[in-house]
């Protein structure tokens, strides 16, 4: 092998390195700030909850709603002005869940965008179609 295919050779591996860093770094951003979203928004409703009323617990089940319904319906709450501790608690529980779900889409557009690797891609892709069937699921 001569000096000129060793150095290409290491600086694709440099890069490919540093494509994965960025990977990561992103995927980290993503899971950060679904987290931190969702605790505040947890947090805020509680206290409220507690200050409001001196208890901390809620009355209420999500069952019956797949996360589509649930998303429209504090959606439209938290638009028409009807802020209550129970929907920063709602919006706290669907952030949580919707976490995951931008992270496996940005990990997709990730690797067909910056990477254009198909087989990532594709794999990728199926995880998130499975995740979307799940999500919307009744």
């Amino acid at each position: 092998m001569n000096l000129k295919a060793c150095f290409l050779e290491q600086k694709e591996g440099a890069r490919d390195q540093q494509l994965q860093a960025r990977m990561e770094m992103m995927v980290g951003y993503v899971l950060q700030a679904g987290v931190v979203v969702s605790g505040l928004l947890l947090a805020a409703g509680l206290a409220w909850r507690f200050l409001a009323t001196g208890r901390l617990g809620f009355d209420f089940t999500l069952s019956g709603m797949n996360l589509y319904e649930f998303l429209v319906h504090d959606v439209s709450a938290a638009l028409s002005g009807a802020a209550r501790p129970r929907l920063l608690v709602s919006l706290g529980i669907l952030v949580l869940l919707i976490t995951p779900y931008v992270r496996v889409l940005s990990s997709m557009v990730y690797f067909a965008v910056v990477e254009r690797n198909c087989k990532y891609t594709l794999f990728t892709g199926f995880v998130f179609a499975v995740l979307t069937y799940s999500l919307f699921l009744r």
